[in-house]
């Protein structure tokens, strides 16, 4: 299930164009998720738009989104979709 949820969000967070998409393995070192997806992008619009996208299509693909914070500032969005986590920020973040 993880890879596919991985799959689902780094795939999302590409087709709008983020930046620098690192995937950090945090199995065994946190117990918040197994994966983290960090990226960034140039302006608030595309940090909403990555972070927006990445929930519709976990929603789409049948994941539980658990929380996003961070939504209406555009700096620095987080996704808690359980075993992975996105973190979208702003370039100057």
């Amino acid at each position: 299930m993880t890879t596919t949820l991985l799959t689902t969000a780094y795939k999302a967070a590409d087709d709008k164009k983020a930046l620098d998409i690192v995937v950090l393995n945090m199995e065994g070192v946190s117990l918040m998720a197994d994966q983290f997806i960090i990226c960034h992008a140039n302006s608030e619009r595309q940090v909403q738009a990555i972070a927006r996208e990445v929930i519709d299509q976990a929603t789409k693909a049948g994941f539980p989104i658990r929380r996003m914070e961070g939504f209406e500032t555009g700096r620095w969005v987080l996704a808690d979709l359980g075993d992975v986590v996105v973190h979208v920020f702003h370039k100057d973040e």
